[in-house]
């Protein structure tokens, strides 16, 4: 066993053990026997065309890199109807990167666990979170372990309403101005130089989503039954992880933003009960 293992074994919770992780040491790209890149326009009116360009590891930390640059729209559609915002659109200002793990692992239940740095300025929308492959958002599940965005700390879960693409959410958010106060630091800013740790506790009954070991939401799953036709609890299902840092739409107006800005992700690991 080697020193990185023996360490990484040491730091496994009491009552868990560790089934999945990425240390991210290994310089170059993503591990494709772990993670899939997306690409394009995605989700959510984003400004980003998300590039595989854009994430890589270095220093033994995975960088997703935002940056302010125009590129073309490899799905550009002059036809397009000008709502059809991923195909009408000819260019992009901005680009990004995003990963996940979908059709590579997925887990139901456990505690997973990332440690990483993000910039805290307007138009900044790094994420840490989760989703299930079984059926359309949101009655597959949303966990947002970690989500930044508009000078708040956000902290979520989402599954399926009556209305088709209408999440019923369970949110909580900390300004984080009073998150980094209430952790000791001067200012947002310092807080953002730093490492923090992005975590969710799992189990059958509750999900509780903590930073740095500070609980911010706790929703029991009695709660998340789908009103949806399928009645299904999405939180009983496995999910994926997905790592990303998109720009603009929720995440705000970037144009103050200082570029390139990047979203830099130590390690990511996961547990399950012993």
């Amino acid at each position: 066993m080697t020193i990185a293992a023996i360490l990484l074994a040491a730091q496994v919770p009491a009552g868990f053990r560790l089934v999945w992780s990425d240390e991210f040491d290994q310089a170059g790209k993503p591990d494709p026997a772990r993670w899939v890149y997306e690409t394009g326009f995605v989700r959510n009116r984003e400004l980003q065309l998300y590039r595989e360009d854009n994430v890589w590891i270095e220093n033994g930390m995975l960088v997703i890199e935002g940056r302010k640059e125009r590129v073309p729209n490899p799905a550009f559609d002059a036809s397009a109807p000008a709502d059809d915002w991923k195909r009408s659109r000819a260019h992009a200002e901005y680009t990004s990167g995003s990963i996940k793990t979908a059709g590579k692992h997925t887990w139901t239940y456990g505690r997973f666990e990332c440690r990483g740095k993000f910039g805290v300025t307007l138009g900044l929308w790094p994420a840490f979170w989760m989703t299930g492959p079984a059926r359309e958002w949101p009655a597959n599940g949303e966990i947002d372990i970690m989500e930044y965005y508009q000078r708040h700390y956000h902290a979520n879960l989402a599954w399926g309403s009556k209305q088709r693409f209408v999440g019923i959410w369970r949110s909580k958010k900390v300004a984080i101005e009073d998150l980094a106060r209430d952790a000791g630091y001067a200012s947002p800013d310092a807080w953002a130089a730093d490492f923090h740790t992005y975590r969710m506790d799992w189990d059958k009954d509750f999900i509780r989503l903590y930073v740095d070991g500070r609980l911010l939401n706790e929703v029991s799953l009695k709660e998340t039954i789908n009103e949806s036709p399928d009645g299904a609890n999405p939180f009983h299902e496995p999910h994926h992880v997905i790592l990303n840092l998109a720009i603009g739409a929720t995440g705000g107006d970037p144009k103050h933003t200082t570029w390139p800005s990047r979203f830099l992700v130590d390690w990511v690991r996961v547990y399950q009960k012993a």
